[in-house]
């Protein structure tokens, strides 16, 4: 009898700093999650284009080049309407809704942050997306 593999979430990194892109990448990775990444709102537009199966969840520091992390989560999630976003920011979370960067209800961790913190977030998304029996 073989044993059928658990569906580990997917998470799709988005952080112009490489460094810390791939410290979630390398975190998210050991604790069980697949990870795809991209630098820009370029690249995670093509990766929600292209990518052959599910993402569960965007995390996208709000500060990137050009597009806001806000905007480019919006695009991708019209693209894939089941996906759930987690910002990540320098800035407050008041702060960041006040300029319209996010809703009042999105999730934003605060840089800096524990993996712990990172982690409680992912949880939060997932369980929403849940689907309840």
């Amino acid at each position: 009898m073989t044993e059928v593999p658990e569906e580990r979430p997917t998470v799709l990194v988005v952080d112009d700093e490489e460094d810390l892109r791939d410290i979630m990448r390398r975190m998210l990775e050991r604790r069980g999650f697949a990870t795809l990444v991209a630098g820009d709102s370029d690249q995670a537009l093509t990766v929600c284009r292209e990518h052959p199966g599910d993402i569960d969840v965007l995390v996208t520091d709000l500060g990137l080049p050009g597009v806001s992390g806000g905007e480019m989560a919006r695009t991708c999630t019209q693209l894939r309407p089941d996906m759930g976003v987690v910002y990540i920011s320098g800035l407050p979370k008041d702060i960041a809704v006040t300029k319209g960067l996010i809703n009042e209800d999105s999730l934003l961790v605060k840089k800096p942050f524990t993996a712990d913190l990172l982690l409680e977030a992912l949880r939060v998304i997932l369980a929403e997306k849940a689907p309840t029996t």
